[in-house]
């Protein structure tokens, strides 16, 4: 919102300055975003007159001009190349050390060709005020000589903008900021009351209203004989000042209200309406073109004016060009309508219309201004224009927005933090307007004026279906009692001062803080910095991808197939990140980059619904390090990967286990399934399948993993005992069975760490050997365990027992002997 400070003055009686005006508003919540000040620029500069031009003598295109610029400079030489400085002319004069704006210069006293020059001539484009010339600006013959250029040019008169929250529709009034500042302190708000033009014939056109829901009321007269010339120049000034083009008087004088009183209107040509009723209704598919030549097809939720031939008008938001008014308009009818805020909103959105006019009524106008508002522009209409007004027609009926609101003087201090006499807590509405109905020591009640309806403002509450319809209504009351003291309390704390309002911090809800993530952000959170801390690089892929790549990795149900995809290779949802990523290694593999270590956490999609993955993959061969070769990378590496991430996740890994029956997509002799149970798989990993690589073309090895990291339980909350470290050191003893080919190591591992659960600490596999030396359809397995004692030093007969029962155990489950 802008205004200039000579505007505000029309509304405001003060003396205070410009800084101490934007101060002010700060204070009170209208934040000041900018201010131009053109007259600061110019102060400098101060008209004069030639007295002389006399030939400069070493300089053909140089003439040396005596100059009068007044108190200073009565008499001052000045060398000036313009071809039209004569005698008695006068100027603009720049004394020396004056900055030119439009050139860039600071102006210094000096000598010119051998003759003397204190200061400068200059056009208006050297102040940055208009184009190239051939000479400098000619002032009127009668300018006063002496005076500052800015003051003698009315350009003395700063800009200021603020920033508008979307509760202060008054505040896009400048009428509305005068009421503030004078409610602060800063001056007195001058009285304001409209001229009563009676009508002296009837409206030729009249309202009609189907559509109350969206425009409750509407005003409107007919002037006839109007002269639609240019504005005066005090008007141009007013609105050029505000950043708006003056257009034509009629115009004009309706901008001028919208920023004035934040009043928006529209006049129309009465000989380019149709028929003798303009309507309010509902859109109906027709087209508009509107005054800013953009066409737009209205709908049943936007409200319109129509006359016999179509519709003229979006209303509320912007006028018609086939009603617009031109030079050649005698005869207008002007509008003036209150329209509910969320229907001007919408309509504004679904045409991406932006104007003055809707900007005001989306913030909610002034409810009882309407009658006045066309008083007073049809005074201003006769006035700049001429012409006969009629009587006022209307349509609909004014609402009823008369209400009040109570405030407890304690509230102010226990809510707000700061203590305000409750006479000053009154005086403080009552300069906004609002009227004390009642009042007593505790608290009082006041009327809301007709401009404020972001104030006690009737509520929507999201209450239980299953209330009973009493309690409901109480409920809803107090709501409403202890939102309209919150806005009270609001205003007298800001025209206290924003500043002034103490600091005070939120009490915590605890002595220690509340987490910032849940256990299963946590869970994502760590398995990224693990996996990229394993050498593996994170992406982000499509949810969606081919559907031939997704069906090589599961199922493909029509479900998932994309009815309109971004793109025709984009068709189906991905059952797990593994298709991105092999798709990624394909990519980089036919550029000559195969060795890779990728991740992503991302969704999987099946029939039942998705799931977060965390899925990696490596390709190609390890780096090679001095003493070592490149080694393909394998399933171990893919087994690892997935280890980790349960690890990190909270699994029980000594409960996990892994059957050979992953997906299809795997190698079906080198993956795994890992499972905590018989039934909850938590994940895959392996090689993935030969043929899979073949039809993409990829010849080099790839393992991968899927891990599915919501399916893990979450861990049993215990207290943790400390540690029971003991002072014996640890011994390791290896054993070499002999088991049937089909054993898993797993099995074999379980019995062997079950055999004695109180000294055996660890169990690890560190060989398998299928060869000669054994016999067809067997195989052998090299198991390490760690005997740690306890609570003294293990004798050969005890050690030698432990080794007994591990014996046993792998002889009773897996049918192992011990290989000799």
């Amino acid at each position: 919102m802008k205004f200039s400070l000579s505007w505000l003055r029309e509304h405001l009686d003060t003396t205070a300055s410009v800084e101490d005006i934007c101060a002010r508003l700060n204070t009170i919540g209208l934040e000041v975003e900018g201010i131009e000040d053109r007259g600061a620029v110019l102060a400098p500069f101060r008209t004069a007159r030639i007295l002389s031009a006399e030939q400069h003598p070493n300089a053909d295109r140089l003439r040396v001009c005596q100059v009068d610029a007044g108190e200073g400079f009565a008499r001052v030489q000045v060398v000036c190349g313009a071809p039209n400085a004569r005698t008695g002319l006068s100027v603009i004069f720049a004394p020396p050390g004056t900055w030119i704006p439009g050139s860039d210069i600071t102006i210094k006293a000096g000598k010119i060709r051998g003759e003397a020059s204190g200061g400068m001539l200059c056009s208006l484009r050297e102040l940055g005020l208009g184009q190239e010339t051939d000479g400098i600006a000619e002032l009127p013959d009668d300018t006063v000589v002496g005076q500052s250029y800015a003051l003698f040019a009315d350009m003395d008169d700063p800009v200021i903008e603020i920033a508008i929250t979307p509760n202060r529709g008054d505040a896009l009034a400048i009428r509305g900021i005068a009421r503030d500042l004078a409610a602060a302190g800063m001056g007195t708000l001058r009285p304001w009351l409209a001229e009563t033009v009676e009508g002296t014939f009837a409206s030729p056109l009249s309202w009609a209203n189907t559509f109350t829901q969206a425009c409750p009321w509407v005003l409107g007269r007919t002037i006839r004989g109007v002269r639609n010339g240019p504005s005066p120049e005090w008007l141009q000034r007013r609105l050029e000042s505000v950043g708006l083009r003056p257009i034509s008087a009629l115009v004009d004088i309706t901008n001028y209200f919208a920023f004035d009183l934040g009043r928006p209107l529209h006049v129309f040509d009465v000989a380019k309406v149709g028929g003798k009723v303009l309507t309010l209704c509902r859109g109906e598919g027709e087209t508009l073109r509107t005054l800013d030549g953009a066409e737009h097809v209205m709908t049943v939720e936007d409200c319109v004016i129509a006359d016999a031939n179509g519709v003229q008008s979006l209303a509320g938001i912007m006028g018609g060009e086939a009603t617009g008014v031109d030079a050649a308009t005698t005869d207008v009818f002007v509008e003036c309508a209150l329209f509910d805020p969320v229907h001007i909103a919408l309509s504004g959105r679904r045409h991406n219309l932006h104007s003055d006019a809707r900007q005001r009524f989306e913030r909610g106008v002034d409810q009882a201004l309407p009658p006045a508002a066309l008083e007073a522009a049809t005074r201003m209409i006769l006035d700049l224009c001429g012409g006969e007004a009629s009587e006022v027609v209307s349509a609909g009926a004014p609402p009823a927005w008369q209400r009040d609101a109570h405030l407890r003087f304690a509230r102010i201090a226990t809510l707000g933090g700061l203590t305000v006499a409750p006479d000053q807590a009154v005086a403080s509405l009552e300069g906004l307007g609002f009227e004390v109905r009642e009042r007593d020591a505790q608290h009082v009640v006041v009327s809301v004026p007709s401009w404020r309806n972001d104030i006690a403002t009737p509520m929507v509450l999201d209450q239980a279906r299953d209330l009973p319809p009493e309690q409901a209504a109480r409920a809803a009351q107090g709501a409403m009692a202890v939102d309209s003291e919150v806005d009270l309390i609001e205003e007298v704390l800001r025209l206290q001062g924003m500043d002034a309002v103490p600091a005070v911090s939120l009490p915590p809800v605890s002595a220690v803080p509340v987490p910032a993530l849940t256990a299963a952000q946590v869970r994502v959170a760590s398995a990224r910095r693990h996996l990229a801390a394993r050498g593996l690089l994170e992406t982000v892929g499509f949810s969606f991808v081919a559907h031939a790549q997704a069906a090589a990795f599961g199922e493909t149900p029509e479900s998932l197939h994309l009815l309109n995809p971004i793109a025709a290779d984009l068709d189906q949802m991905r059952p797990t990140p593994l298709v991105n990523l092999l798709n990624a290694v394909q990519h980089n593999a036919v550029r000559g980059y195969p060795d890779l270590g990728l991740f992503e956490i991302g969704a999987g999609f099946a029939e039942a619904g998705q799931r977060q993955v965390v899925a990696g993959i490596r390709s190609g061969h390890s780096a090679r390090i001095p003493g070592h070769a490149a080694t393909p990378v394998d399933l171990w590496a893919a087994k690892a990967d997935i280890l980790e991430v349960l690890r990190i996740a909270g699994a029980a890994m000594e409960g996990l286990s892994i059957t050979p029956d992953a997906p299809a997509h795997y190698h079906p002799g080198r993956s795994g399934t890992v499972r905590q149970g018989p039934k909850l798989v938590l994940g895959y990993f392996g090689q993935l399948h030969p043929a899979l690589l073949s039809e993409r073309g990829i010849d080099l090895p790839v393992v991968g993993f899927e891990t599915f990291i919501e399916d893990v339980p979450e861990p049993k909350r215990r207290r943790r005992a400390p540690p029971n470290l003991s002072p014996f050191q640890p011994l390791h003893r290896d054993f070499a069975f002999i088991v049937a080919g089909d054993v898993p190591a797993e099995k074999l591992l379980r019995a062997v760490r079950g055999a004695e659960r109180n000294l055996i600490s660890a169990v690890s596999l560190f060989d398998v050997y299928e060869g000669d030396k054994i016999p067809a359809g067997y195989k052998s397995m090299g198991v390490e365990i760690t005997i740690q004692p306890i609570d003294r030093n293990l004798t050969d007969a005890d050690i030698e027992a432990v080794c007994a029962r591990v014996i046993a155990a792998a002889q009773k489950t897996c049918n192992a002997e011990l290989r000799g």
